[in-house]
């Protein structure tokens, strides 16, 4: 039998896809954000993360639909966002540096201990 050619092409799914998902509060709850396709690349979504597209981003998983994989990149994503902070002095929105706090394997923002005078 012979097999008709897809009508979706392949080249447009066999890569890393990355999607957020954001906490909206108590009321609204968590959701994975919509995004556009073009817009699910490892770089773009760090730079949306930098960019304050997204507020309070609670896990971000990466998948490749081709391959068959899929798994939690939020420490990675976490990781690259706290190299990036320490690199180019960037400063993050509190919510942001929460997440890189909570999920990155690198120390982040370490700030040293200062000695007070008069305390014993």
């Amino acid at each position: 039998m012979r097999q008709s050619p897809s009508i979706v092409p392949l080249d447009r799914l066999d890569r890393d896809i990355y999607l957020v998902l954001e906490d909206f509060g108590a009321r609204l709850g968590c959701a994975w954000r919509e995004t556009d396709e073009q817009d699910t690349d490892r770089e773009t979504v760090l730079r949306d993360l930098l960019s304050g597209q997204y507020a309070y981003p609670i896990k971000i998983v990466a998948f490749n639909a081709v391959e068959g994989w899929s798994r939690d990149a939020t420490e990675d994503i976490a990781d690259a966002l706290a190299d990036r902070v320490s690199h180019e002095r960037i400063e993050l929105p509190p919510a942001l540096e929460a997440f890189v706090r909570a999920n990155s394997s690198r120390p982040f923002g370490l700030q040293l201990a200062l000695p007070l005078r008069g305390a014993a």
